[in-house]
């Protein structure tokens, strides 16, 4: 037969009607010989696989990152080699708390993820918009997302719950004071920053490791909708920063950001009068000033949605040699975490779909499982380890510096480690008053219908802040 344009089942038979159903008689049942109906019909109901539990509303877009600077004095990783170097990435940015048909222009934290296709294999970055987070131990982080989320009597988000939470976690007060200020609702992709947010490290071919921040600032320039302006927008466009980041790339417009990192040596970190692996503070950029890498661009839109944003998987287990970890508790607990859910959501093999699959060829012992669909060819004894024909080989070459450690493995006081008021205060004091009235306002539109206890609970740590800051919020609460 002719290869012609026609529709085949996923067999490859021809179909032969798209139409109409076989059924015995214009006015007879269907029969169930019909395969072709049946097919149709099961493939809609597998169309969908669970959606994100967190970051469920996202966008993507395909770009490359190109090293403007050089910094191998502090990392041997081959994306950083030499200036002018060029890789291809993916780009996935989202809300955190709303599910997939959420509206865009809500105020939330939004989702960084990056997957650079390095020489090395692929190296996810996955952050936020937002240098800090709200909690610092993941013990606590399905609570906290738990409070984002729908109420499982009312099925409605709880402000109660959010706040409640939020009152009794002071660790919190950095990252909400961020959300309820002007930054709390981006206008798009185009117009924010992206923060790897965890401290992690870089180690150099002379095996000294460094601790880092990465940090991707915006070249589009800073905007941001009022609570006033997002509720205009969602009332005429659910998807305003999926349509502003798809039709800017279309026409041309490629967004860009300049890619820095904050540098600490290894030793200071024992010397320093805060925790640097506690992610719900900052590092300050006087004394740790921001140095140039790259420049990240985006300039491809995705052929389709569901292979290549809902489909993409990111994981900060996903490293290269030159960069590792830190022992930032919460980045810890996302190594395991993230990888986890996508074995779940999309299969154990997610890491062999196309968006999510290394440009080298990939080696390893993993055998079978959901998604097992490359047939890898083996000989006698290569699917174990360590065998005599042959097989792949580790590399120690690529074996990352020890990670120097410390301490009595115990459960400590998370909530006890350093000042959770001082750097929500700097961060408060660099607000003009206009600035100041609108946090004040946000905040206490997002206490509607909270009880008053936890509402006084929560002024009392602002009042720890600072007293205005309380009082602000007390006055707008008052109306």
């Amino acid at each position: 037969m002719s290869d012609k344009n026609i529709i085949r089942t996923t067999a490859g038979a021809p179909w032969v009607s798209n139409q109409d159903s076989k059924s015995a008689g214009p006015r007879g049942p269907l029969l169930l010989e019909n395969y072709q109906l049946i097919e149709k019909l099961a493939h809609q109901n597998r169309e969908r696989i669970p959606e994100r539990t967190v970051h469920a509303k996202g966008y993507g877009a395909h770009g490359t990152l190109t090293i403007t600077k050089d910094i191998t004095k502090y990392s041997c990783a081959s994306i950083f080699s030499k200036v002018g170097k060029k890789t291809d990435m993916f780009l996935r940015a989202s809300t955190v708390a709303g599910e997939r048909g959420a509206a865009d222009a809500e105020r939330d934290v939004r989702g960084w993820a990056l997957k650079f296709y390095t020489d090395d294999g692929n190296w996810d970055l996955v952050g936020n918009n937002t240098p800090v987070f709200f909690i610092r131990d993941p013990i606590k982080f399905p609570d906290f997302i738990h409070t984002q989320k729908r109420h499982p009597r009312t099925n409605m988000r709880s402000a109660t719950a959010a706040w409640d939470f939020w009152s009794l976690s002071p660790e919190s007060l950095h990252q909400v004071t961020i959300l309820m200020s002007d930054r709390g609702i981006p206008k798009g992709i185009r117009n924010m920053n992206g923060y790897g947010s965890h401290t992690y490290s870089l180690w150099n071919a002379k095996g000294e490791r460094f601790w880092v921040k990465f940090h991707f600032k915006t070249q589009q320039g800073h905007e941001f909708y009022t609570n006033e302006e997002a509720a205009q927008v969602v009332a005429g466009n659910r998807e305003s920063t999926q349509e502003d980041l798809y039709e800017n790339i279309e026409k041309g417009n490629f967004p860009k950001w300049t890619f820095y990192i904050q540098v600490m040596e290894e030793e200071e970190a024992e010397r320093v009068n805060f925790n640097p692996f506690d992610v719900t503070k900052v590092w300050s950029h006087k004394d740790y000033p921001l140095i140039e890498v790259g420049e990240l661009e985006l300039n491809r839109n995705p052929d389709d949605y569901f292979s290549e944003v809902e489909q993409a998987s990111f994981s900060p287990s996903n490293i290269v040699p030159g960069i590792g970890f830190s022992p930032d508790k919460m980045l810890q607990g996302r190594i395991f975490a993230y990888a986890d859910a996508h074995r779940y959501r999309v299969g154990t093999h997610y890491e062999s779909l196309p968006i999510n699959r290394p440009k080298i060829a990939v080696k390893n012992y993993h055998l079978d499982g959901a998604m097992r669909f490359d047939a890898p060819k083996r000989g006698d004894g290569d699917y174990y380890e360590p065998n005599s024909f042959g097989g792949p080989v580790e590399d120690k070459a690529a074996m990352e510096p020890p990670l120097r450690v410390s301490g009595d493995a115990t459960y400590y006081d998370h909530r006890s480690d350093g000042d959770d008021f001082a750097q929500p205060r700097a961060l408060y004091n660099l607000f003009d008053d206009a600035q100041k009235q609108r946090l004040y306002n946000n905040i206490a539109g997002a206490m509607a219908g909270v009880p008053q206890n936890i509402i006084d609970r929560q002024l009392g740590l602002f009042e720890k802040i600072d007293p205005a800051y309380a009082e602000g919020v007390r006055k707008a609460l008052k109306g």
